[in-house]
């Protein structure tokens, strides 16, 4: 990507390396035999959860939630992606997240987006300075990459939601 060049606008995702192949979601995750019910889901609660001082709990449920509805607008332009590292850590990425990545969305400036740069796929928030185009890490460890016309950089979608284990 030359300094003067627009973003690239989500072309064909490159191979990934060691000839590795994107497996479905669903066959990594053991999925409850609830999910295959005519209603997928769980039970969403019509009240929020208090953070501070605790409020009776009510017993009323007021729909049945699916995570995938609520997190994936465009399936066919979503994937998902497990990270590893701890680059991104300022932002509430962390090493063993899962990622549900958008490739219809716009990647601009302040976005964080899933990258390849010279093969190697990285999570970093996008950063345009004029011309210049830069990945940044969210945490102070790791080095800024500048894109210039010596990388090969292609971007393949905006994160749009980060799903981790407490």
């Amino acid at each position: 990507m030359k300094n003067n060049d627009p973003l690239p606008q989500f072309p064909q995702l490159p191979s990934l390396p060691n000839d590795q192949e994107l497996k479905p979601l669903s066959s990594q995750l053991s999925l409850p035999s609830r999910l295959n019910s005519s209603r997928a889901g769980s039970p969403l609660y019509g009240h929020s959860v208090n953070a501070g001082f605790p409020s009776p709990a009510e017993d009323y449920i007021e729909d049945y939630l699916d995570l995938h509805k609520l997190m994936v607008h465009n399936p066919p332009a979503t994937f998902f992606l497990k990270v590893k590292g701890y680059s991104m850590v300022g932002a509430g990425v962390r090493d063993g997240d899962l990622l549900v990545v958008d490739r219809s969305l716009e990647a601009s400036h302040g976005k964080i987006v899933v990258a390849a740069v010279d093969g190697e796929l990285t999570v970093k928030r996008l950063i345009t300075k004029g011309p210049k185009v830069f990945l940044a890490p969210e945490n102070e460890s790791f080095p800024t990459i500048e894109i210039t016309d010596r990388e090969d950089a292609v971007i393949w979608g905006v994160v749009t939601y980060v799903v981790h284990k407490l």
